[in-house]
């Protein structure tokens, strides 16, 4: 696995708004800011839905045109995603490139906010890999335009655990319709990454009786699992190939790429990870391998769900756990009309995603 960035498959230097045989993007803004060493990638995929709602990253990229590919790749995704969980907004998402220089947090975050005021409502953040409650706090001092945040009297925090129940929820109704399981006790789950919904997924999973395999390259979260939740620890480069009912992928993206499918040996994949899939061909090469893939931006909207009903001020942790258990049923339905057409679950999600966001295919 390369754990550099999630978009690390260049085959040539990305064009400036648009991902290979993809329409262009609406808007991409570069913003940098010499106070703060801020470097960062807005992308606003497409705002036919509404306006652009979708997290910011905080990596240390290889390369500023990774950092690109990655913003597009995710923007992207993000479009789907919210289409597919039919919520009234549209797909983007920003990256901030991690580097030594960058010794005031907070003020940079606020330089961050203030890109975003920038744009006027055309694009909403929210937190992603390597950001925090704290800095969404740190956006929303100069910005409304953001979420993730605890609000005082009504419904806001880390959407993380959404996140995770959404996956739960998709893994649980897919084991029941794919191969008649009646619950996940005894179900076989490898997890890669315990992160904030990967470690939230484990304890759902556990108290539902399942058999864990975990990696990640902390091995204090590690020893913390296998002491917890009785999993069984495996090198974070074997953990995509293990003997599984279920690979949740919770770290970072492009781990489904043709070698490792070709040695995958799980009946399902679901997991948190955005972007799971190396190339698009990778759909196709895990359905003609028998492997049911769920595609990420339908069973891990758990987060933007939550995200979206705070930020809308809508809603309470019952409400919101309804509408993102409603994955499952989603997910169902994904299955049984791909089993219909004979088509790949991926490839009937992306035809149905592009349809609700005006593609025409």
């Amino acid at each position: 696995m390369n754990t550099n960035t999630e978009a690390h498959n260049l085959s040539e230097r990305p064009r400036l708004f648009e991902l290979d045989g993809e329409p262009a993007h609406e808007k991409v803004l570069f913003v940098s800011d010499s106070k703060t060493s801020l470097r960062a990638i807005i992308a606003v995929h497409n705002t036919t839905r509404g306006p652009a709602f979708g997290g910011c990253r905080m990596w240390q990229y290889s390369s500023d045109e990774h950092a690109l590919r990655d913003a597009l790749r995710l923007s992207h995704g993000m479009s789907l995603k919210n289409a597919m969980a039919d919520l009234p907004y549209g797909g983007g998402k920003a990256v901030i490139i991690m580097n030594d220089q960058q010794l005031n947090r907070k003020e940079m975050f606020q330089a961050f906010g203030r890109a975003v005021q920038s744009l006027g409502g055309q694009y909403i953040t929210g937190e992603d890999v390597g950001t925090t409650v704290d800095d969404m706090l740190g956006i929303q001092s100069v910005t409304h335009f953001a979420s993730g945040t605890p609000r005082a009297g009504r419904f806001g925090g880390n959407p993380s655990p959404k996140t995770a129940l959404g996956i739960f929820a998709a893994i649980e109704r897919a084991a029941g319709v794919l191969f008649g399981a009646t619950s996940l006790d005894g179900l076989s789950v490898a997890v890669q990454g315990l992160g904030s919904v990967g470690w939230d997924l484990c304890e759902r999973l556990h108290a539902a009786g399942s058999k864990l395999v975990v990696a990640d390259i902390d091995a204090a979260r590690v020893a913390a699992a296998m002491k917890k939740f009785s999993a069984e620890a495996v090198h974070v480069s074997d953990i995509v190939t293990q003997e599984v009912d279920v690979f949740a992928p919770c770290a970072l993206g492009a781990v489904l790429n043709a070698p490792a499918i070709a040695e995958m040996r799980c009946k399902i994949v679901a997991g948190a990870a955005n972007n799971q899939l190396a190339t698009a061909d990778d759909a196709q090469r895990l359905h003609l391998r028998g492997i049911h893939y769920l595609p990420d931006y339908v069973v891990n909207a758990g987060g933007i769900i939550s995200c979206v009903r705070e930020y809308e001020g809508s809603g309470d942790d019952a409400s919101v756990d309804q509408e993102v258990v409603r994955i499952a049923d989603r997910t169902a339905s994904l299955i049984d009309e791909a089993r219909a057409q004979g088509k790949s679950i991926a490839s009937v999600a992306y035809e149905q995603a592009l349809r609700k966001i005006g593609v025409t295919l």
